[in-house]
């Protein structure tokens, strides 16, 4: 080594020596790798340490020193860090489960379904297509709804009716013993679709069906039947009901007899002039609760026809016929819904025509009611009493056979009631006759009187109109535009190739309460899927079409309580539901072609709002805000979709800003609430306590004249408030006078009944708040002091301005 190049203490002091290292350590390294290479020939399974390039020798030596340490087996790690795998991911380790194991990672796609429908199509004893060909003909077709007191068992009534039509028998279906007594003994409440209807056991919607029912003859009819709710707090879906129906069918409970709201249907009927039928339901109390003998129960069922013919006298309209309901003249039927049989006299007539030839049934019908006697000695039928003891014609001939029957069924072994059944000419398995008493006697019964949807067929087609016969009374009563015209003509005549018009009445909820189907009449033209057409608003007038939009019809179904037949047209007089039009529906709608042809040519008016025809009122306030004020917008959306199933809810916004609910009672309220936070926002509601709305009236003629100007001072506008007369206010309620007639009758009415001079009676504006309101807004200027060209002009805003004030 060369002093010159090291100093003292042994230190390199020489000429930069870099470039000559870099070659010796490059060649060093090739020498490496080829004597690693011959290692490797030589011994392949030997593992080998690698440096890589841009790895220093500080590195290489610091991991065969980590590789070669000791690490307790405790201590050793044999996967990597979730760091070194991750990088800059944050990575969180949970020792505890964040939710219940029961609780999926990822959530199932939730399906909502809040009604009972049918899987798939049920098959009938007709098929679809025979059903859509019948309806192409009208007077083939009846509309009708059922109405009545609270349990007065119309929806079991549809169930008879319903499964008549049915080609599995609700029954059949089980074949389990347990389960086939079960399904006898259950009742289905087929038009209940809601799930809280069938908890409940009360029905909150009006429900439409659509069937093919034969008469005694044979001939078909295509029965429209509407079940509509008994509680009183859903009357206005019975209003509803009346205003696409051609008749009323009236079921009344024998044993509770007529009640206030039977009372308050009636005189809806009778005001919207509708034929009025009756049916005397559950006969089978008379005999299996109250056990009244059949004499007894005979004055029991004339009381209770006595006690509905007087209602519908007392609230029959001055200048119609009052017209009798009695069992002789056929617009009466008895019916025992729970056990499956109902008749008419004639229908009852029948059973003895079959056994005995040469009676007339229509005949024989006559004499089974009222004062009426069979003597035995001269085979005839009398007026007075033949012999002692006798019984009149009806106990005799009908309930006293029901009866034995009951009697047979409820006490006799099986033995005993087999041969009965034999002698009868009924067939029940020897496996139903070891049933309870209840099914069995549904069995039993039904077979016995038989034709029970016979019996309703020839009732409602004898005695309520077909849409031809009453399209004129219809129109004229709803339209709000001259009868006269294209459109009117072509509603007149029901015709099935005129303009479409229909009215829509109901909105009715999807299952998952996502959207609604448009129900309503078509009274002309015809309505297919994928048309293009006009949505008229309750506000639409031929001058202001602002509620007016243009939509397509998705699909057109008929409805059948738990499903729907999609079909490819509906002809004016049926009942359709619309799906895809009901964005800008709020209540009720009209719906016409859209081709502006037609309204260019015509005045196309709007159908009464159905808002207009209530007898009630929503009394009842409700004050609710959301749980979370963040999902304020997913509870608006739940109160308009409630506004839009409920005909009668009114919902809006305070002075105050809280949102308010107005319905009719609490049922009602409470299945709101249901709705609300379960089908339509999915949120939790606060809910204020309900507080009853109560109404200012007047009690005397204003002091002082109140009046507003405009900025300019040349425009002026008084008023003064006085009360109404004695009486006009329920006149109008009750809707004895009408501003829709001509207004020279209008005066008359005023002047007649109330003597209001003629100034007065020429000049009234409105009524208020709406077309039955308690309210009368009268024009009191003279010609001298305004000029009534320019009032006029402002007319409608007046109105509307005072209708905000009523309301």
């Amino acid at each position: 080594m060369s002093e010159s190049l090291y100093d003292e203490f042994g230190n390199y002091i020489g000429p930069d020596l870099d470039d000559e290292d870099d070659s010796e350590s490059e060649e060093s390294d090739k020498q490496e790798d080829s004597d690693k290479d011959e290692d490797s020939d030589d011994d392949g399974d030997r593992p080998q340490s690698t440096t890589y390039e841009g790895q220093s020798s500080t590195a290489l030596q610091t991991y065969r020193e980590e590789d070669h340490r000791i690490v307790l087996h405790e201590d050793k790690q044999y996967y990597p860090d979730a760091e070194e795998v991750f990088g800059d991911a944050e990575v969180l380790v949970m020792e505890e489960d964040a939710q219940a194991i029961e609780t999926p990672l990822v959530a199932p796609v939730k399906v909502k379904a809040f009604s009972s429908l049918e899987k798939e199509t049920v098959k009938t004893t007709y098929s679809n297509e025979f059903l859509a060909s019948l309806m192409d003909y009208p007077s083939m077709v009846r509309n009708v709804c059922v109405i009545g007191n609270l349990h007065a068992g119309k929806t079991v009534f549809l169930d008879l009716l319903i499964e008549s039509t049915h080609v599995n028998k609700w029954k059949d279906q089980q074949k389990d013993s347990t389960k086939r007594m079960m399904a006898v003994d259950l009742e289905r409440r087929y038009t209940d679709t809601r799930a809280d209807e069938q908890a409940r056991k009360v029905s909150i919607k009006s429900t439409p069906v659509s069937l093919v029912l034969p008469s005694s003859r044979g001939k078909s009819y295509v029965m429209n039947v509407l079940d509509c709710p008994g509680h009183v707090n859903f009357s206005d879906e019975s209003t509803a009901a009346m205003q696409v129906s051609d008749g009323v069918i009236l079921m009344v409970d024998v044993v509770e007899g007529v009640m206030m709201h039977t009372e308050n249907l009636v005189k809806a009927a009778l005001l919207a002039k509708l034929p009025l039928l009756l049916v005397v339901n559950k006969v089978d109390r008379l005999i299996i609760e109250l056990k009244l003998p059949p004499q007894d129960a005979y004055f029991k069922l004339l009381h209770t026809i006595e006690e509905v013919n007087r209602l519908v006298e007392v609230h029959t309209p001055l200048g119609d016929k009052f017209k009798r309901l009695s069992p002789e003249l056929g617009n009466v039927l008895f019916a025992s819904a729970q056990h499956g049989w109902c008749f008419s006299l004639e229908s009852f007539s029948l059973l003895y025509a079959q056994r005995q030839h040469g009676i007339n049934p229509a005949e024989l019908a006559k004499r089974l009611w009222g004062d009426v006697y069979y003597s035995p000695g001269t085979r005839t039928f009398k007026s007075k009493v033949p012999y002692e003891g006798a019984h009149r014609s009806f106990v005799q001939f009908i309930l006293e056979p029901i009866y034995k029957i009951y009697a047979q069924v409820l006490g006799e072994e099986v033995q005993v009631l087999t041969k009965t059944l034999r002698g009868l000419g009924l067939r029940v398995s020897r496996e139903d006759l070891h049933l309870n008493p209840r099914p069995l006697l549904k069995l039993v019964l039904s077979q016995f009187v038989g034709r029970s949807a016979s019996s309703f067929v020839d009732l409602v087609s004898r005695f309520i109109p077909s849409p031809l016969e009453t399209a004129e009374a219809k129109v004229t009563a709803l339209y709000t535009e001259n009868v006269d015209s294209k459109v009117g003509k072509a509603m007149l005549a029901c015709d099935p190739a005129g303009p479409l018009m229909i009215n829509i009445v109901k909105l009715y909820s999807s299952s998952d309460g996502t959207s609604f189907s448009a129900f309503g009449r078509v009274y002309s033209g015809s309505v297919s899927s994928g048309q293009r057409v006009k949505v008229l608003g309750e506000s639409y007038s031929p001058d202001d079409d602002e509620d007016m939009v243009v939509r397509t019809v998705e699909s057109v179904g008929i409805s059948q309580g738990r499903y729907k037949v999609d079909v490819n047209r509906i002809v004016a007089g049926n009942w359709v539901m619309l799906d895809g039009v009901d964005g800008s529906i709020t209540k009720s709608a009209t719906i016409t072609d859209a081709s502006e042809d037609l309204l260019e040519s015509d005045r196309v008016g709007i159908f009464q709002p159905i808002s207009k025809r209530f007898g009630t009122s929503a009394v009842v306030k409700l004050a609710v805000e959301p749980l979370n004020p963040s999902e304020l917008p997913k509870m608006l959306e739940g109160l308009r979709k409630i506004s839009k199933s409920y005909p009668l809810v009114t919902t809006k916004v305070e002075e105050s800003g809280e949102h308010v609910i107005l319905c009719t009672g609490e049922l009602a309220a409470d299945c709101i609430l249901h709705d609300l936070r379960k089908m339509y926002s999915e949120i939790e509601v606060k809910v204020a306590d309900p507080v009853a709305c109560f109404s200012e009236t007047v009690v005397e003629t204003s002091s002082v004249q109140c009046f507003a100007e405009t900025p300019n001072q040349k425009n002026k506008l008084t008023m003064i408030a006085e009360p109404l007369d004695v009486g006009l206010a329920k006149d109008i309620e009750s809707g004895v006078v009408n501003l829709n007639w001509a207004k020279k009758d209008v005066a008359e009415f005023f002047q007649n009944k109330y003597q209001w001079d003629v100034l007065a009676a020429r000049s009234v504006w409105a009524f208020g708040p709406d077309s039955t309101g308690p309210n009368v807004l009268i024009d009191d200027t003279l010609p001298s002091e305004v000029n009534k060209k320019a009032l006029h002009s402002i007319k409608h805003s007046i109105v509307q301005g005072t209708i905000y004030i009523y309301c």
